[in-house]
């Protein structure tokens, strides 16, 4: 396992009020989780207070990350590759700019985002679970998830860490962590469908458990 920084640049980029969404009135933090984790246009682009405040495509935006998973496991248009919570499928989509004729798949649990994907690669994604999938031992030159593992519960979680070794033969995984108190905070007030809240040393023993022997990331709200 190496620990990678693909996600950073792009993580600690984005400007966060915490205690504004933690104190939002009109908003509850509670209520916000709920109309999260129904995964529908609330999480995706309703409201800031609730997730994204609208997810949409922009140009570049992934290159840095796509770049760095191409580069680093060697894909190429004989590759194939999948996406575990590929949401709307824009980092896919900037993987087939940069290598034309990969073999691209997308699995993610909202209907939502799917049905609202990136229209070039939409065909080659589907609705399902990161802890059931549905394809075959080794199938794929890699396998990537950002910032999904951390929105499952712990027998889920176990699940897909073992389902994302079956079905990749390399592996990168980025998940939300903390490193002190300050970092617990903001995580805490910032997230809305986080159920894995787990320190680095933590996320390692998840993976040790599990027999992971990919790469990864955490990514902190500092």
């Amino acid at each position: 396992m190496v620990e990678r920084r693909f996600i950073t640049r792009n993580h600690t980029g984005t400007k966060r009020d915490y205690l504004a969404r933690v104190n939002n009135l009109e908003m509850p933090k509670h209520r916000a989780a709920v109309l999260a984790k129904e995964w529908g246009f609330d999480y995706w682009d309703g409201d800031r207070s609730i997730n994204y405040g609208g997810h949409y495509y922009k140009e570049g935006y992934w290159e840095s990350t796509a770049r760095g998973l191409i580069d680093t496991y060697g894909l190429n248009s004989n590759s194939r590759v999948l996406d575990v919570g590929c949401g709307k499928g824009f980092l896919l989509k900037e993987i087939v700019e940069l290598v034309p004729g990969i073999e691209i798949c997308g699995l993610d649990i909202s209907s939502y985002a799917l049905e609202n994907a990136h229209p070039d690669i939409a065909h080659c994604l589907k609705l399902g679970h990161a802890a059931r999938l549905p394809f075959n031992d080794q199938e794929f030159d890699l396998v990537f998830s950002i910032n999904t593992l951390h929105n499952l519960h712990a027998y889920d979680l176990h699940s897909a860490l073992l389902q994302i070794q079956r079905v990749g033969k390399s592996a990168f995984i980025c998940v939300e962590s903390y490193r002190d108190e300050i970092e617990k905070q903001n995580l805490l007030y910032w997230q809305v469908t986080c159920e894995a809240f787990n320190t680095p040393d933590e996320w390692l023993w998840w993976f040790k458990l599990a027999g992971y022997t990919g790469d990864y990331e955490f990514i902190f709200f500092e």
